[in-house]
């Protein structure tokens, strides 16, 4: 039987349509099973200490992204986000004319070892998110408020129509 011509995507990746009469070409093949489980599996040796997986899943450090609202109104664009359990002065807001970066930390207190619990689904650690924004906004007039753990940031939009008039002075 011929082979049918495979489509440039399929002679990039390797891919194969199985309706084209590839089946009979996978049957000799066994498949072999990994020796050993991936979740269990030994780092490579340059690796430091035991070389466990869950050793260098804790080394790098990954940070957690918040959720966010973002919407306008006519006058300002508004983020909000819950950070319940962050204090405000572990809160950090960067802002520029086009974009916003919020990072915190959010402290666990343990109660009990990690061993005692059924269910764990809270985010402790260090977290952050940017947001590029729609519109310029004024830096200076920017506000945020913290109350019962939402966050909202308030950043009045740039008025591109807005016009002044200067008087010209003679020295």
């Amino acid at each position: 039987m011929a082979k049918p011509k495979q489509s440039f995507f399929q002679r990039l990746t390797g891919a194969v349509d199985v309706d084209d009469g590839y089946d009979d070409v996978y049957e000799d093949e066994v498949l072999e099973e990994p020796s050993q489980d991936v979740r269990t599996r030994q780092a490579a040796p340059h690796d430091e200490g035991d070389g466990s997986v869950e050793e260098w899943m804790e080394d790098d450090a990954v940070e957690g992204q918040l959720t966010v609202d973002v919407y306008q109104t006519p006058d300002e664009i508004v983020i909000r986000s819950i950070v319940a359990g962050v204090r405000p002065d572990d809160l950090d807001v960067s802002i520029s004319r086009d974009m916003v970066t919020i990072r915190g930390t959010r402290e666990e207190h343990k109660e009990v070892s990690d061993d005692g619990y059924f269910h764990k689904e809270l985010y402790w650690g260090s977290f952050s998110r940017t947001v590029l924004l729609p519109a310029e906004v004024e830096v200076e007039g920017a506000q945020a408020n913290e109350k019962h753990g939402l966050l909202t940031i308030r950043l009045p939009k740039i008025d591109k129509e807005k016009q002044t008039k200067l008087k010209v002075k003679t020295s």
